[in-house]
């Protein structure tokens, strides 16, 4: 009988994948000098590492199925240096997915409010307040926020994220849709940068939901997430509802942000 292999690239369709992309990539389409004395005419693992931010060990233990989980935002430069499309950087998620047996991805539950926190919230009321975590669960909030938020169906998802990312309704509530997602694809990589599980695990997520276009915003999500601004919001019963926000980080949590809505001129 033959003992079974134990050989790491067996079955390694991630690291065949990104061999083969890169030996398919050109210098010039990746934007580089061709240089003298090529042996392929494809990109060398020391060229698409520096592209991609990673070290030459790593990107070879990738290939040769050594490491077959890299993080969402290492798929993101490495799909970037290579000029992938969105299908074939969905395809690498996908590849890592697979690894882990795929599944969706709980938001998990939300940690206790602390009392004074809600105190203030109480004090802010009937203005639209709320406080959320790194993927925009909704831990609390004012009435003021639920009358307006609640008629777009923004409190029916688990988290912010994903209603404004997935849901049809989002389009429709928020006219200026493509900043507003673009916004939190930049807080979905910032929070997974910085080793939020729930945040990767999210994003990993939403780039295999069909019609979002997540990959690409995600892998062009590369700046420090924006805590104030303006949104247009379509209210089915206000119409037209001109906002600006302020996003305070709190102490002592995991990054949470109390967000504060104003009224503001139409722009």
């Amino acid at each position: 009988m033959t003992a079974p292999t134990t050989d790491p690239v067996a079955g390694n369709a991630l690291g065949a994948f990104l061999r083969a992309r890169r030996e398919a990539t050109t210098p010039a389409a990746a934007g580089l000098p061709a240089g003298p004395r090529r042996r392929t005419p494809g990109l060398r693992r020391g060229e698409l590492a520096e592209l991609a931010g990673v070290s030459v060990e790593y990107l070879t233990r990738l290939e040769r199925g050594r490491d077959r989980r890299p993080s969402p935002q290492v798929l993101a430069a490495l799909a970037a240096a290579l000029r992938l499309g969105e299908d074939e950087h969905v395809h690498l998620i996908r590849l890592v997915k697979a690894v882990d047996g795929g599944g969706a991805c709980a938001v998990g539950p939300a940690r206790p409010v602390r009392p004074g926190l809600r105190a203030l919230l109480d004090r802010l009321d009937p203005d639209p307040a709320l406080l959320i975590d790194r993927v925009g669960t909704v831990l609390a909030c004012t009435g003021g926020f639920r009358e307006l938020a609640g008629p777009l169906g923004l409190l029916d998802a688990d988290c912010i994220a994903r209603y404004v990312l997935t849901d049809p309704r989002a389009r429709a509530a928020f006219p200026r849709w493509d900043a507003v997602a673009d916004e939190w694809a930049v807080r979905l990589r910032a929070a997974a940068d910085l080793g939020d599980a729930r945040a990767a695990c999210l994003a990993a997520e939403l780039a295999l939901t069909p019609g979002t276009g997540f990959a690409a915003r995600f892998a062009a999500a590369t700046r420090v997430p924006r805590w104030s601004g303006r949104e247009l919001w379509a209210h089915p019963e206000r119409g037209e509802v001109h906002l600006g926000y302020e996003a305070l980080e709190v102490p002592a949590s995991e990054e949470h942000h109390l967000v504060v809505y104003r009224r503001v001129p139409g722009c």
